[in-house]
């Protein structure tokens, strides 16, 4: 009897030994995760996984909310998504403009999917269907002061944490929009049109997202010349989505939303647990045909 308990308690000894680098690692794990979170404020959400930055919905229950046209004078309303949920505080903000002849339900999927990541997100109506890039600009900009200073959710926006994204001409409008509002976080044109091709001048963070198959905003005379015109010390990047077209991001897109949402993570919430989606540079795939960046991050 005396042997058999001697045999089990070196048996929980060993097992204990065992066990204590693996609780020790989680500890640790949990340890660093908390001092991250302890030393970024505008941290917000769970730890990322490739799975969780493609899913179609993240970690935060959605409302909305509608902005008529008739409310506004500078932009011509639309819907404002944003995590139901008070608990974490404040959310980063992002404006959404829609191009050339469209309106806001061509890029109403976005707004969502982003908000459900932990952003306050403004899917917007222009004044005209036909307004050019720099008027565009001028109402991402004007949505989001509204947002910020006027909506029934400005208490749940950090105004010192916005970013705009745009299609087409939005696209190309919001490059107009960090041109002239250089306290941007982040701005995303998504498959942007227009007609000046270099943006020397910028210092927000861009990510600048083309088509290979755009016939209307090629690559070649759109989306490359402005992404090469940024400047060499900014944080940038380039992604040239593959099998895609000009009209592309008016449908839920798996890669365009990865890459948007790593992209405001990172420097809307100054979140570092999404430089591993974009640093090292993501390589070619079967819904990629080119990624050009300007790592390390944070530059």
């Amino acid at each position: 009897m005396k042997r058999h308990t001697a045999a089990a308690a070196a048996a929980l000894s060993c097992l204990a030994f065992l066990a204590a680098p693996a609780a020790t690692a989680t500890a640790a794990t949990t340890t660093a995760a908390a001092a991250a979170a302890a030393d970024n404020p505008y941290q917000r959400g769970p730890a990322p996984t490739v799975a969780s930055i493609e899913a179609a919905r993240g970690s935060y229950a959605v409302s909305q909310t509608s902005v008529s046209s008739l409310a506004v004078t500078t932009f011509g309303g639309g819907t404002i998504y944003y995590p139901t949920s008070t608990s974490d505080g404040t959310f980063g903000a992002v404006v959404i403009s829609p191009g050339f002849t469209a309106y806001e339900s061509s890029i109403a999927w976005l707004g969502p999917r982003l908000a459900s990541q932990g952003f306050v997100v403004f899917t917007i109506d222009t004044l005209t269907t036909l307004d050019q890039p720099d008027s565009r600009g001028r109402q991402l900009l004007a949505a989001l002061d509204y947002l910020t200073q006027r909506s029934t959710v400005r208490a749940r926006v950090d105004a010192s944490r916005l970013g705009v994204m745009g299609h087409s001409m939005g696209g190309g409008g919001t490059l107009e929009a960090a041109k002239s509002r250089p306290s941007l976080k982040a701005a995303i044109p998504l498959t942007g049109w227009n007609t000046d091709k270099t943006w020397p001048e910028i210092t927000t963070p861009t990510l600048i997202v083309g088509a290979d198959g755009d016939t209307v905003a090629p690559v070649a005379t759109h989306s490359e010349p402005f992404y090469e015109s940024l400047p060499a010390s900014l944080d940038k990047a380039y992604l040239e989505l593959n099998g895609a077209t000009h009209f592309t991001p008016n449908s839920s897109d798996t890669t365009i939303a990865k890459y948007s949402v790593s992209w405001l993570k990172r420097f809307i919430d100054d979140d570092t647990r999404y430089d591993q989606f974009l640093c090292p540079l993501p390589r070619p795939s079967l819904t990629i045909e080119e990624y050009r960046g300007t790592c390390p991050l944070g530059s």
